[in-house]
């Protein structure tokens, strides 16, 4: 059995493999959240506001950041 710093390792390995794909693939959904939300029956100034919003967001991954949450997490 792995021990415990050995699964953060994994863990934050695999994150740190998987980023560029994550962000890839959240910038790819960004037409779909802005549909979800136009959907809505919010005002068009609260609409327009999400939509500039989201254009605006960049996804970041930060491995060490799950690490240390995902032991705390876990040490619970």
């Amino acid at each position: 059995m792995k021990t415990f710093d050995e699964m953060v390792t994994v863990g934050r390995d695999k994150m740190s493999r998987k980023a560029a794909s994550m962000s890839r693939t959240y910038d790819a959904m960004k037409p779909t959240m802005k549909a979800g939300y136009d959907a809505t029956p919010f005002g068009a100034t609260r609409k327009a506001n999400y939509r500039s919003g989201i254009d605006a967001a960049k996804h970041t991954v930060d491995p060490d950041k799950w690490a240390r949450v995902w032991r705390a997490k876990m040490s619970i």
